[in-house]
C-alpha cells in the first residue's frame, strides 16, 4: 500500500482553493499575471528577504537588493552568503522536478553552500523545530529520513489532489520529517514554491514568504497539525495574491497609496522596489499626490511618516 500523508480536506480548504483559482482566473483575464522582468525580480527579492528573516537573517529589503547588485553591504558574512545562495536557488526552480530526490538534494546544496558542512545531504543526527529557543517539534530519527522522504516524494509524484493542497501537504510533511541538519524551513518554503510553479508558472514569483513573515507565530503554531497548516498556508497564498493584485493594478500613484496605507513609513527606495519603477518616478508621483491633497507628510523627511487623505 502506497504512503498517504494524514490530513483532512475541510470545507474551508475547499473554499480557499476555489478562491485562489478565481484570483488566478482574474489574473489571466486581466493579463495581470504577465509580470514585467523588473517586477518579477522585485517579488523575488521580497521572497528571499522574508524567508531568510524568518530564520533570523537581519538584512533589510534594501540590503538584500544591494547584495544582489554586487554592492558592498555592511552585514554579517553568513547573512550575505545566505542571500546569494537563496537567490541562486530560486533562479534554478525551472530546472528542478519537485518529486526527484536528486533535485531536492541539489537545491539544499545550493541553498546552504558555505553555511553547513553537509549541504546537499540528509542529516545524520537528531534535530528539532525551535521557535525562539522553544522546542516545537522533535523530528523522527535520522535512520528513518531516507525512507520517509522516499515515501513523501513518491506520494507527491502521483498525488490525486489539487496542486494547491498537495504543495501545503508536502510543506507540512517536509517540516515534520526535517530531513536536513539545517535549512529545513527555507527549503520547505522553496519546495512549495516549486510545486506551485509547476502548476502555474506565475506562482514562482509570488512573495508568500512576506505574508508568512508577518504571521510567523501563527506559522509555527500551525505546524503542530497538518490540516490547520494547510488552511494557514492557503490563506497566506490567497493574501499574497491579493496583495500583488492591488500593487500591480492601476497607475503608479494608486499603487503607492495602497502600499502607504499598509505601511506609512515606506521609503522612496522601498516604494520603487515594490512597484517596479525608478525612484525618480516615485518622487514625481509623491509630489503630484501632495499637490492633489491626496497625501501629506507628517514630521521630518527621515523621522516622519506618510498620511493618506481620504
Amino acid at each position: 500500500m502506497s504512503y498517504q500523508p494524514p490530513y483532512t480536506i475541510t470545507p474551508r480548504i475547499l473554499q480557499q482553493v476555489a478562491d485562489i483559482v478565481e484570483l488566478l482566473t482574474r489574473w489571466e483575464v486581466a493579463d495581470g499575471n504577465a509580470m514585467s522582468p523588473q517586477l518579477r525580480r522585485n517579488h523575488r527579492i521580497r521572497t528571499i528577504q522574508a524567508s531568510l528573516a524568518i530564520e533570523n537573517n537581519s538584512l533589510s529589503v534594501e540590503q538584500v537588493t544591494a547584495v544582489l547588485e554586487g554592492k558592498r553591504v555592511l552585514g554579517l558574512p553568513r547573512e550575505i552568503q545566505e542571500v546569494r545562495n537563496a537567490f541562486a536557488a530560486y533562479e534554478q526552480l525551472p530546472h528542478w522536478q519537485a518529486h526527484i530526490t536528486a533535485d531536492l538534494l541539489a537545491a539544499h546544496a545550493l541553498l546552504m553552500a558555505g553555511l553547513v558542512d553537509d549541504a546537499g545531504c540528509f542529516r545524520y543526527g537528531g534535530v528539532g523545530i525551535y521557535n525562539q529557543q522553544q522546542l516545537v517539534h522533535m523530528a523522527p530519527p535520522a535512520s528513518r529520513v531516507d525512507a520517509l522522504m522516499a515515501d513523501l516524494l513518491a506520494w507527491l509524484a502521483s498525488a490525486v489532489v489539487h496542486p494547491l493542497i498537495a504543495s501545503c501537504v508536502f510543506h507540512y510533511e517536509f517540516e515534520f520529517i526535517h530531513p536536513f541538519a539545517d535549512g529545513n524551513g527555507r527549503m520547505g518554503r522553496l519546495w512549495q514554491t516549486l510545486i506551485l510553479s509547476q502548476w502555474q508558472p506565475v506562482l514562482a514569483y509570488l512573495p508568500v514568504e512576506s505574508v508568512i513573515r508577518l504571521r510567523q507565530a501563527a506559522y509555527y503554531q500551525a505546524l503542530a497539525d497538518s490540516t490547520p497548516f494547510i488552511e494557514f498556508m492557503l490563506q497566506a497564498l490567497h493574501d499574497a495574491m491579493t496583495d500583488v493584485s492591488l500593487k500591480t493594478s492601476g497607475k503608479v500613484s494608486g499603487k503607492m497609496l495602497v502600499l502607504i496605507r499598509e505601511n506609512s513609513q515606506m521609503t522612496i527606495p522601498e516604494l520603487a522596489l515594490a512597484i517596479g519603477v525608478t525612484e525618480r518616478s516615485i518622487e514625481r508621483n509623491l509630489q503630484k499626490l501632495q499637490q492633489e491633497k491626496r497625501l501629506r507628510r507628517v514630521g521630518s523627511a527621515k523621522g516622519g511618516y506618510w498620511e493618506v487623505i481620504d
